[in-house]
């Protein structure tokens, strides 16, 4: 179970290496945003050369925008690489983007994400383009550049469209966008609650030391463990609805949230 994606540019193999080891369930090398024009070919280079091995941990790739000079060659460079866990599509608005992609890239697992209004518009018809596609997530900055956003709360409805077009689609909750504030540590950690709430699961991040504050905001809190442990024992007891000693009513549905808990539970509490 990935909570935690660490970006990387791309044109920088040192940093690369050095976010390997720096504890992130998985690491996104990027070639977009990241990387200037100049700099577009030798990342790429060195991006291909790090997936000729496997890595220590997933790697995925945030190739440059489709339609853009860069992005069939990203594509080219990258299919069949060995150490490939995944494509990452930037700035998706229609789902025969997936399929031209997927049809090109043999079934490596594709990630859409959508960072305009379009693309939200069209979140589940894109969540379900084609079996490659894995996941979505938004790109917040491009996002609120679009839409003129300028409070956190104007984000909450794009936000709450993408989880529910990843469930209805029956892919797995979306890990939030990157907290831009590296030094802000108390403010990521709200900002993860606040994303937990709204059905997000994990986050990815743009430094290191955000990596631990992002863990802990998404793993159970004991008191939720010994809350789930009770539920689920309840059920295992009396199939079907029951009643707790203390008025919490268990259903099914209540069952399926208590055995998530205990599933992230299993996870260590990172330092």
């Amino acid at each position: 179970m990935i909570l935690t994606w660490l970006y990387v540019p791309g044109d920088r193999p040192q940093v690369v290496t050095k976010a390997l080891a720096a504890g992130a369930d998985a690491v996104i090398v990027d070639l977009e945003d990241a990387v200037p024009a100049s700099r577009k070919e030798y990342a790429r280079a060195a991006t291909a050369e790090l997936l000729t091995a496997r890595p220590p941990v997933p790697v995925h790739v945030r190739v440059n925008a489709l339609g853009s000079p860069w992005a069939g060659a990203d594509l080219t460079a990258l299919t069949g690489l060995r150490g490939l866990a995944g494509l990452r599509l930037p700035k998706v608005t229609a789902p025969e983007q997936i399929v031209r992609v997927a049809d090109r890239t043999g079934g490596v697992a594709l990630y859409a994400l959508l960072e305009s209004a379009l693309g939200v518009e069209r979140a589940y018809e894109i969540a379900r383009a084609h079996p490659s596609l894995h996941g979505l997530s938004l790109g917040e900055a491009d996002l609120r550049a679009d839409l003129g956003i300028t409070a956190e709360r104007g984000l909450d409805w794009p936000r709450s469209r993408v989880v529910v077009a990843a469930r209805a689609a029956g892919l797995a909750p979306p890990a939030q966008s990157v907290f831009p504030d590296i030094r802000d540590l108390e403010a990521l950690a709200a900002s993860c609650a606040h994303g937990r709430a709204l059905g997000f699961l994990g986050r990815a991040a743009i430094h290191p030391r955000q990596l631990p504050v992002i863990e802990r905001a998404y793993l159970p809190t004991p008191e939720e463990v010994t809350a789930a442990r009770e539920i689920a024992g309840a059920a295992r007891r009396t199939p079907g609805a029951v009643a707790l000693p203390d008025g919490r009513f268990v259903d099914p549905a209540v069952l399926a949230v208590a055995e998530r808990i205990l599933t992230l539970s299993t996870r260590p509490t990172p330092p």
